[in-house]
């Protein structure tokens, strides 16, 4: 009889692509991923995975496996709804996703809270892009996620998929103090053209906003540093090398010599969670929700200087 939890790490990592990908949604490291991989070979007497320079590719044999173990662990997930329920009470394991300034700015408090109300509650938290996100809430992979996008960019969500709005989470402009738009109280967007930018990579989600924005007051955005932490990015602007459209939540104090600035039109963040509709009832996912929900409402949206705004 094949292993759960092996079936589990090869559909882990046909879902990433990697091995390493696999390691860090489950919660393991790529050592006990790649075993686990070994021992299912051995069991079905079939190689599943194939060196590709210095990464691995799934054989066609794999691939079939793969798609019959997501078929198997989406009984599962039904079968662990039916128990949860039965218990009336979160217990079990439950893998949420995040996005960057998610994962630091909600869910600290979320998961405290969630380990004193739910102590049998196995919680485990991966950060990622909200498009990958919500594809591994699609695919079983991940129980629920945090997400965000803007409304000119909506986040492409499946069938089979319920939603819980949070809130709104403005995005400032970040430049040094000396630089002539830090004048303006509020910046016309028509005013951004001609600037040098600091942003995120492409295909991440701010990045297709700030693309997105510009183009429709007649410019191609021209990126000179592309860094996926905002941390880094305002260390970039704090040094003078461009200007950054920076969203509040999650954002540490900044710097001296740097200033936050609105934009007009104010360009808003839309924060939500995502899960699976069939594992509505579940009680860890309501747990988790609601914590969510409940962090969200401590931490407000900020104000441009950083300050609470229930």
């Amino acid at each position: 009889m094949l292993d759960l939890g092996r079936l589990r790490a090869l559909h882990a990592v046909a879902v990433h692509g990697s091995v390493g990908g696999a390691a860090a949604a489950l919660g393991f490291t790529p050592s006990a991923v790649s075993q686990q991989i070994s021992k299912l070979e051995r069991e079905t007497r079939t190689v599943l995975l194939e060196r590709q320079g210095r990464g691995v590719v799934l054989t066609d044999a794999a691939a079939r496996l793969a798609g019959t173990a997501q078929q198997l662990l989406a009984l599962v997930e039904q079968a662990e709804v039916t128990l949860e329920e039965q218990r009336g009470q979160a217990v079990g394991r439950l893998l949420v996703a995040a996005f960057a300034t998610g994962a630091r700015g909600v869910m600290p408090g979320a998961l405290a809270d969630l380990r004193q109300r739910c102590p049998e509650l196995d919680v485990r938290l991966l950060e990622t892009d909200p498009y990958l996100a919500a594809e591994l809430v699609a695919r079983g992979e991940v129980d629920l996620a945090l997400v965000q996008d803007w409304p000119t960019v909506p986040l492409p969500v499946q069938e089979g998929i319920s939603r819980m709005d949070l809130g709104r989470d403005p995005v400032d402009l970040l430049l040094r103090a000396e630089h002539p738009l830090a004048a303006l109280p509020c910046v016309p967007v028509d005013r951004l053209v001609g600037q040098r930018w600091i942003s995120v990579p492409p295909g991440n989600i701010c990045h297709d906003w700030l693309v997105l924005t510009l183009r429709e007051v007649g410019e191609e955005p021209d990126v000179l540093y592309q860094v996926g932490e905002f941390e880094t990015q305002i260390a970039l602007i704090e040094a003078g090398l461009g200007l950054g459209l920076v969203p509040r939540l999650g954002r540490a104090p900044l710097p001296d010599g740097v200033v936050a600035r609105t934009v007009s039109p104010e360009p808003t963040r839309r924060v939500y969670a995502l899960w699976r509709t069939q594992a509505s009832r579940r009680p860890a996912i309501t747990a988790a929700l609601r914590a969510m929900r409940e962090q969200w409402a401590l931490v407000g949206t900020p104000s441009a200087d950083g300050l609470h705004v229930p």
